[in-house]
């Protein structure tokens, strides 16, 4: 499968981007995103072809697309990115051009490893931001999700205020590509 992007975390070793295929991925993808520690992701008793079917929708969309991230080789986690003018925040927020938003799932683990979700959310910006024309990435994760708010502040995200969502309240945050380069300078290989 094709490589999109890779880095190596000084202590955790390779990590990797490739895109998303339902036809290997469907079972994965759906006992990552139904486990309780995923109820952020809302697809708690979902089915295969249920979850199947939404990241279908998900990759056929012109402006928003899933990817595998892959740690030492093997599927670790999950990402979506979208063009937030487009789709998940339309009229939301006053986009600007270079926007790209994203969502990141770190599937519950047998043995935690420290510093792993760090090491995820760096590769994913650093994925985003692999593409010259991305300038801001927009992230808007549950206003209750304190977790994933420190860890995108760790990545240089700073946050605007709560917005009102179809699904839930959540706290827009942005990172410009300089404010990720100075949070990370030390993390990212």
């Amino acid at each position: 499968m094709t490589v999109l992007y890779s880095r190596t975390d000084e202590r955790l070793g390779a990590f990797a981007v490739r895109p998303l295929d339902l036809d290997t991925d469907a079972a994965l993808l759906h006992a990552w995103v139904t486990h309780p520690k995923a109820t952020y992701w809302m697809m708690q008793g979902l089915s295969v072809e249920e979850v199947a079917a939404e990241y279908r929708r998900i990759v056929e969309h012109p402006h928003h697309d899933a990817f595998i991230g892959l740690w030492q080789g093997r599927p670790a986690f999950l990402l979506e990115r979208y063009d937030p003018a487009r789709a998940e925040l339309v009229d939301l927020y006053p986009a600007q051009p270079g926007d790209v938003g994203m969502h990141f799932l770190c599937p519950a683990a047998e043995q935690p490893v420290h510093g792993f979700t760090l090491a995820v959310i760096t590769t994913v910006v650093g994925f985003l931001f692999d593409d010259p024309a991305a300038r801001r990435a927009v992230v808007e994760p549950d206003l209750r999700n304190t977790a994933v708010h420190a860890l995108n502040a760790a990545v240089g995200f700073v946050p605007d205020g709560p917005i009102t969502k179809p699904e839930k309240e959540a706290l827009l945050s942005f990172c410009t590509r300089e404010q990720f380069l100075a949070a990370t300078a030390g993390a990212r290989a």
